[in-house]
């Protein structure tokens, strides 16, 4: 209660600074939220343009094909995240049974590895030629139609993997939320003669409600961005038709199009969320807060645990890690060498400069919201942290759009004006790509960063100002090394995505510059998976270094110390 009342008592502070310095963080940051919006804006204005044929021909063959496949994946990767992601949680918070505490961090090492690199190593595993089928062809003396097994490449294999990859999204937030539930609130349930298994779907799960709807939501929103996985096992959504139409076709307005739809559904998505946590009306209403007890589990319950928990593991980072890692010693990418080292170079450049910019941009913005906190600071910060909603092919589009047409402009005015054509000065280069992962992963940034400076005390501001320092000087000379450790936390999450990231790399990279993404994304188009697993194996050594670092400061937090 005393954060929340000295938090209220701040936007009396900003009338001590200049009218210069007051506005001028305020346009800053109106500036921030309208560069990143503008994507989204040139999507949606791009609705009005007509297509022609070509809209028409998208309308009555595929777009209901894309939206089905789209939905589908929402309704079965969210059931799967949800299922996963919430019972593991509640079993590593309630219970003791043999590798807990390893379980409890190790069912976050999924995060580090992307989806499609999941799919490629599935899919050599299972496909007809692979060692599972050839075995039991082998084994059984079967040939070809003698016998049914489940195809990987398709909407269900999406689904299923997508789900291995994309829970822990929900099983961070929920076993935040569980730690933080106290002890009284079951023991009422406990009272009233409900058993564990109402205690949990009748208390602890209703508590919670939002952190389980943040988690999901999230997960079906990287659901929705993906390209790789679902391009690779022919399954069609909107992502896949928004890249086709604007290379196959050559139609921008009907790729911007498409881009709206799918940017609706996004919309409608983040609705669906924040409704759900309106209607959520369950709260803690016990002044008492107790730790949770662990319960011990012994004989076939404590081995159910240890499967429910390791088995995510397992098929989610284990199997495919070592089915890379066997098919790079089998066939790995001929060019591994010094061609692989300038792919890697190009992916860890864009990704550490990609981070300095996300974490600088959010600095600014969150600092531009505490010095003047009103309707608008707060809803720039509001609009500028959307763009992780939006897919890397919508965010792709709506930044080619304006950058196209400003080359096209400079090119025409240094012609008249000099005699000088100076090409392509935006989407021929990195600028444009940066610029697009700064518009994606900024709200990844900005949230940890304005969690770090709430938690300083507005005191230190107002010493600042008696001393003659200015907000610009107090930023830098204070709170800047203050936030230290959760500024390095924002940059290692938005550089973990950015080497991830598949969809916008592939539209906005400049002529032949590949990363190690598109590197793998490329031999897996043209069936040679072996050699994309040398890719794909980096993407996953580097991804996991500081998915392990979160995973271990996790497994130190105990229960009720939030």
């Amino acid at each position: 209660m005393t954060m929340e009342a000295t938090t209220l008592a701040e936007p009396e502070q900003p009338q001590a600074l200049g009218w210069r310095g007051r506005h001028g963080w305020t346009a800053a940051t109106v500036l921030i939220a309208a560069l990143i919006a503008l994507p989204i804006v040139v999507v949606l204005l791009h609705v009005l343009v007509p297509a022609g044929e070509v809209w028409s021909h998208l309308w009555h063959t595929v777009l209901p094909r894309y939206l089905l496949n789209s939905l589908g994946l929402l309704v079965g990767v969210g059931i799967g995240v949800t299922v996963i992601g919430v019972g593991t949680a509640w079993l590593v918070v309630m219970y003791r049974f043999p590798g807990r505490a390893w379980f409890q961090w190790a069912l976050l090492l999924p995060l580090a590895v992307p989806t499609y690199v999941i799919a490629y190593a599935y899919t050599d595993l299972l496909q007809f030629a692979g060692p599972v089928q050839s075995g039991l062809r082998a084994w059984f003396e079967w040939g070809r139609g003698d016998y049914w097994f489940p195809q990987v490449r398709s909407l269900g294999g999406a689904i299923v993997l997508m789900s291995l990859v994309l829970y822990p999204y929900v099983y961070l937030l929920s076993r935040a939320a569980f730690i933080e539930q106290s002890v009284c609130a079951l023991e009422v349930g406990r009272t009233l003669g409900r058993g564990p298994l109402a205690l949990f779907v009748g208390v602890a799960v209703p508590l919670a409600r939002p952190a389980i709807a943040a988690g999901v939501a999230l997960a079906l929103m990287e659901t929705l961005n993906d390209f790789g996985a679902v391009q690779f096992f022919g399954v069609d959504t909107f992502t896949t038709g928004i890249y086709r139409t604007w290379f196959g076709l050559g139609e921008q307005a009907a790729a911007a199009q498409l881009a709206a739809c799918l940017l609706v559904l996004v919309f409608l998505l983040l609705a669906l969320e924040r409704a759900s946590r309106r209607r959520a009306q369950y709260f803690h209403t016990s002044s008492r807060y107790r730790e949770l007890p662990r319960q011990p589990l012994q004989g076939m319950r404590a081995l159910l645990a240890v499967g429910a928990c390791g088995l995510p593991v397992l098929l989610g980072f284990l199997l495919p890690a070592a089915l890379l890692l066997g098919m790079h010693f089998r066939e790995g990418d001929p060019l591994f060498g010094s061609r692989f080292l300038e792919f890697a170079r190009n992916s860890l450049t864009l990704a550490v400069v990609a981070a300095f910019l996300a974490v600088g941009t959010a600095v600014l913005l969150s600092y531009g919201v505490r010095l003047r906190r009103n309707a608008i600071t707060t809803g720039a910060a509001r609009v500028a942290s959307v763009g992780y909603a939006i897919p890397g092919s919508v965010i792709a589009v709506g930044v080619l759009i304006p950058l196209g047409w400003l080359d096209v402009r400079m090119n025409v005015f240094m012609s008249e004006r000099f005699g000088i054509l100076p090409g392509l000065l935006f989407t021929g280069t990195m600028v444009v790509l940066l610029y697009a992962y700064v518009v994606r992963f900024l709200a990844v940034s900005y949230n940890t960063v304005e969690a770090s400076l709430g938690k300083i005390t507005p005191s230190m501001d107002a010493v600042s100002r008696t001393l003659g320092i200015g907000a610009g000087a107090t930023l830098r000379r204070v709170h800047m090394p203050i936030m230290r450790g959760s500024l390095l936390a924002a940059g290692i999450l938005v550089f973990v995505d950015v080497m991830k990231e598949l969809p916008a790399t592939i539209i906005l990279r400049p002529f032949d510059f590949d990363t190690l993404a598109v590197r793998a994304y490329e031999l897996a188009s043209d069936e040679r998976l072996a050699q994309a697993s040398t890719s794909a194996l980096a993407i996953v050594a580097v991804g996991i270094i500081p998915v392990i670092l979160l995973s271990l400061a996790m497994s130190r937090s105990r229960p009720g110390s939030g």
